[in-house]
C-alpha cells in the first residue's frame, strides 16, 4: 500500500470534496484525510495507477499541483476563502498581515507569485471573495449594511457600496431585487469575474 498526499487545483468547495472522496473510494482508494485542495490517500499501486487517479480528477475539472509554487498559490487561495467566508476575523486584522503571518513571506512576494499563476492580482482576488461574502450576508438579511461593512473590514458603507458596484456592475439596492442573478460560486471567482474590464471605478484597497 502507498500513502500519498495530493495537492489539488480547483477543489475549493465542499461539493468538490464530497465528489472527489466518493469517486476515489469507488476506485478502491482509501481516503485518510480530505479538505479543500488536499487529500491524503492510501492505495495499492499495483491495482490502481496514478494515471487513473489523475484521469478521474480531470473528469471533475480538478488537476494535480506538482510544483512548490503552485502548491503555495493553492494554499493562498484556501487561506483567502477561509478568512473571508468562514470567519468574522476580517475587521480585526488586515488581509495582508494575515497572509504574511501564515506563510512567512512578504506580501509583495505572495502577490507576485499569485499573479504569475492566476492571471489576477491577489488584491483583486480577495476583493472578489469579500464581495461574494457580502452578497450572502445581504441575502441572509440579518445584519444592516453598516454592520456588514464593519464585519468585512470596510471603513464606511459608502466604500463598501462603491466597491460592490464596481465588482458586480449593480448597486446593493439593485442586487436585493434579484440576488440569485448575481451570485457566483466561490470556485468560479478569479480572472474575468469583474463586471467591467476597467478597474478605474473600483476602490482596490483590501489590506
Amino acid at each position: 500500500m502507498k500513502k500519498l498526499t495530493l495537492h489539488l487545483n480547483n477543489m475549493i468547495c465542499d461539493c468538490c470534496v464530497r465528489v472527489v472522496k466518493m469517486d476515489l473510494e469507488a476506485m478502491g482508494v482509501k481516503v485518510l484525510k480530505i479538505s479543500l485542495g488536499e487529500v491524503v490517500i492510501n492505495f495499492n499501486p499495483l491495482k490502481i495507477t496514478m494515471e487513473a487517479i489523475e484521469e478521474m480528477l480531470e473528469t471533475n475539472g480538478i488537476s494535480l499541483i506538482k510544483n512548490k509554487e503552485g502548491i503555495m498559490v493553492k494554499e493562498i487561495k484556501r487561506s483567502v476563502i477561509s478568512l473571508v467566508h468562514h470567519t468574522t476575523f476580517n475587521a480585526m486584522v488586515r488581509n495582508s498581515d494575515y497572509l504574511v503571518g501564515k506563510f512567512g513571506k512578504s506580501y509583495p512576494y505572495l502577490s507576485s507569485l499569485f499573479s504569475k499563476y492566476e492571471g489576477i492580482t491577489l488584491e483583486k482576488y480577495i476583493i472578489l471573495h469579500k464581495v461574494e461574502r457580502i452578497k450572502g450576508l445581504i441575502e441572509e438579511n440579518e445584519l444592516t449594511l453598516s454592520e456588514i461593512a464593519f464585519m468585512m473590514g470596510y471603513s464606511s458603507v459608502q466604500y463598501l457600496s462603491t466597491q460592490f458596484k464596481g465588482v458586480t456592475g449593480v448597486s446593493v439596492s439593485e442586487f436585493k431585487k434579484h440576488p440569485a442573478q448575481y451570485r457566483v460560486s466561490i470556485d468560479k471567482l478569479g480572472k474575468g469575474s469583474f463586471a467591467t474590464e476597467s478597474d478605474d471605478n473600483i476602490p482596490m484597497s483590501v489590506i
